[in-house]
């Protein structure tokens, strides 16, 4: 009777170790095993990944069973296949061993950004969905955490690769950690002699009709600050509590709030200073200032100003590109200006 060749395959000896004899059937069946592991943890990945991201509530728990799923199953079938090419389980503390003289000699990085992954998986100090802010400046959404690395989406739609060593022992702003909003400052500055109270009412008015502002309430408000003196002008800070959708475009925010501040400023004829010197006419045939101004028949600059820059409100982009819900779909056109459609 003829020999099967599955048992001619097997009869075929590859190495030895020790006392496992590793035959050349038995490599194959646990190269099919980790074939077929590699791809069932793929399907599972992606089938939960589908249905992490129907379910935005619980997208952080399924994501951690995702990685589990797909960790799981991959070291499950590399043992199995070990198994399966006649390796003693038991005898693993040999493999184990070379391994340690591994990542002593050069594979420290790599344990260390596993381990750190597993950190950032169970920790969820920093999750997928999240907006963080880098130690050199970088800033986008959490999209994948991995093995090794963590992926993070910028607005300008830029992958970055970071270490998750880096995401675990550097400094890293989390802007949506447990889904609350942050506070911001946007700094304006007018002129010396400004009407205070006017201004302040001026840029809260303007603050509270773009409409990623947040209602006040008792704990958090909108608020003008004035911060310190110039060279030539008043500097003051918007202070402002934007909603937490808005809060992952950071850069979108302060051009719409800047640019709402200065529609506001030029509506009330608040003067906006320019780095220059001024000639101030003090006496001129016994008058001084505004009536020494009126006798050489002069308009005040300040009218003129306010004359000149009577124009129609002009079309604020970034606040018309903070409401829409996908950063990458194209604008759609204003119909007016957008701090009336709050």
């Amino acid at each position: 009777m003829a020999d099967n060749p599955l048992q001619r395959l097997d009869a075929v000896e590859l190495v030895k170790l020790g006392k496992t004899t590793i035959t050349l059937g038995g490599l194959g069946a646990a190269i099919l095993v980790v074939i077929v592991t590699i791809y069932a943890s793929r399907l599972v990945g992606s089938g939960l990944r589908r249905l992490r991201q129907r379910s935005v509530g619980a997208a952080p728990s399924l994501y951690i069973v995702e990685k589990l799923a797909t960790y799981g199953l991959r070291v499950f079938g590399l043992l199995l296949a070990l198994s399966v090419m006649g390796v003693n389980l038991t005898s693993l503390t040999v493999f184990a061993g070379a391994l340690g003289v591994g990542a002593g000699l050069g594979l420290q990085g790599l344990v260390k950004d596993f381990a750190s992954g597993i950190s950032l998986v169970f920790e969820r100090l920093v999750a997928v969905g999240d907006f963080v802010e880098l130690s050199n400046g970088s800033r986008g959404v959490v999209h994948e955490i991995g093995p090794r690395s963590t992926r993070i989406r910028t607005n300008d739609s830029t992958d970055v690769i970071v270490p998750n060593s880096v995401l675990v022992n550097e400094q890293v702003v989390n802007w949506t950690l447990h889904n609350s909003t942050r506070r911001i400052r946007v700094p304006f500055v007018t002129a010396f002699g400004v009407d205070k109270e006017k201004v302040r009412e001026a840029v809260l008015k303007a603050a509270h009709s773009v409409p990623f502002t947040s209602p006040d309430d008792s704990t958090r408000r909108s608020q003008v600050w004035l911060v310190g003196y110039g060279e030539s002008a008043l500097k003051f800070e918007l202070i402002v509590w934007p909603t937490i959708e808005s809060v992952r475009r950071p850069a979108a925010i302060f051009a719409a709030y800047t640019w709402a501040i200065d529609d506001a400023l030029r509506g009330a004829g608040v003067e906006i200073p320019y780095p220059q010197r001024e000639l101030r006419l003090r006496d001129l045939f016994g008058e001084e200032g505004e009536d020494a101004r009126a006798a050489l028949r002069l308009e005040p600059r300040a009218a003129r100003r306010a004359k000149a820059k009577a124009a129609q409100p002009s079309s604020n982009d970034a606040a018309l590109d903070l409401t829409r819900e996908d950063p990458e779909e194209p604008p759609l056109p204003m119909q007016g200006p957008p701090n009336k459609t709050a």
